[in-house]
């Protein structure tokens, strides 16, 4: 009798089909959601890997929207208030406590001795910081004449959140202007990357042989170079009297050529190893192009793994630029990118005594940290099955 009751009574529900439960109480299962629904379940799992995603969202938010975020324009400059520091957000004035928050005004004098500019703030002129307030003009995505601006102050006020630099140009506005082009960069250097990476890296997985040697030989040759070298001896060959829109392409197309090889690796690995499944196979017998048979059956088969790659790749893009851009072998002026706002901040000497030009490079690290959180997330949610 206490065998049978033992029989009868119900077993402890394991993990698994709690997990189960919880789907079928959402409307899904794991066995019959899509590869991308497994992966978003797994992935926002991974916080730090979410908030990442959504700081990225913001960065690329600001990147369209520059011109409007941004309370100047790059050519704006006051030469009083050249190397000015950052000026504080107050609450909190003579008269008390205020909702809305204000700057002061900075004044500058020189010291007796090193003639070194200093400034302080002059508490008799308080300028509360408005939003949706009317400044200087400037054409939306080069189109559209507006002189709206997200938050600013009125006439007679300066708001400089991060500083000036030697000609009195507001750094927030540059280093807001900039994003657009160090981080469209990435995203353009990566989708030729992507190219590049997965035709080579398909047609050596795919053909072996001979073809499969020469690009290997080829792969390694590029990454014998040292990456920093190659970069400046490329950068280099462009031509000096190209305009800014040439040199940015031309800086695009220099980082791409070299950054593929990886991905090319990754590709023909998995390709090596799918070509002889028997959907490859049967895709063949019934008459499809080694092309197809690559684009639509082989590749999409790690589709999850590209993207983690990519998700990587993008931030080594956008370092190259800077990097290059830094060393004066990039982008120049009038062009502002995070590399040439970097290229201001190579005088120790103006760094120790301004040390908010230095903060283009504060970004960089943000961003490039968010973008290997989100590759890690990535990674992670690649395999949805393995908790």
């Amino acid at each position: 009798m206490t065998e049978l009751t033992g029989q009868l009574e119900p077993k402890s529900p394991s993990a698994a089909s709690v997990v189960e439960e919880e789907l079928a109480a959402k409307g899904a299962s794991v066995y019959t959601a899509s590869q991308w629904r497994l992966m978003w379940w797994k992935f926002r799992k991974h916080k730090v890997a979410v908030w990442s995603l959504a700081l990225i969202a913001n960065l690329y938010v600001l990147v369209i929207l520059c011109e409007l975020i941004a309370p100047y324009v790059p050519e704006d400059r006051n030469i009083d208030l050249a190397y000015s520091p950052p000026q504080r957000l107050h609450w909190i004035g003579a008269d008390g406590f205020h909702l809305r928050p204000f700057v002061y005004n900075l004044s500058g004098v020189r010291h007796p001795e090193t003639r070194r500019r200093l400034y302080a703030e002059d508490t008799t002129t308080a300028c509360p910081v408005r939003f949706f307030v009317l400044g200087s003009r400037y054409d939306l995505w080069g189109l559209i004449p507006m002189r709206l601006h997200l938050f600013g102050v009125g006439a007679g006020g300066t708001l400089h959140l991060l500083g000036t630099d030697s000609l009195g140009r507001d750094l927030f506005t540059r280093l807001v202007y900039g994003a657009r082009i160090s981080m469209t960069i990435g995203l353009i250097g990566v989708a030729l990357t992507f190219f590049f990476g997965l035709t080579i890296g398909a047609a050596s997985g795919y053909f072996g042989g001979m073809v499969d040697h020469l690009i290997q030989r080829l792969i390694e040759v590029i990454q014998s170079f040292p990456t920093i070298p190659l970069w400046m001896a490329l950068s280099a060959a462009l031509p000096a009297s190209w305009t800014p829109i040439q040199t940015y392409f031309g800086i695009i197309l220099v980082l791409s050529l070299i950054g593929w090889t990886g991905l090319a690796r990754v590709v023909r690995g998995k390709i090596l190893s799918l070509r002889e499944e028997d959907y490859a196979t049967a895709a063949l017998l019934s008459g499809a192009s080694t092309w197809r048979i690559m684009w639509r059956h082989l590749l999409p088969g790690f589709t999850s793994n590209i993207i983690v790659g990519l998700t990587l790749q993008l931030p080594n893009v956008v370092l190259g630029e800077t990097a290059l851009s830094y060393l004066g072998l990039g982008l120049r002026r009038p062009v502002v990118s995070w590399g040439v706002l970097l290229y201001d901040a190579q005088n120790v000497q103006a760094v120790a005594q301004q040390p908010w030009l230095l903060s283009p490079a504060v970004l960089v690290v943000v961003m490039v940290l968010a973008f290997n959180f989100v590759g890690d997330g990535l990674r992670d949610a690649a395999d949805p099955y393995v908790r």
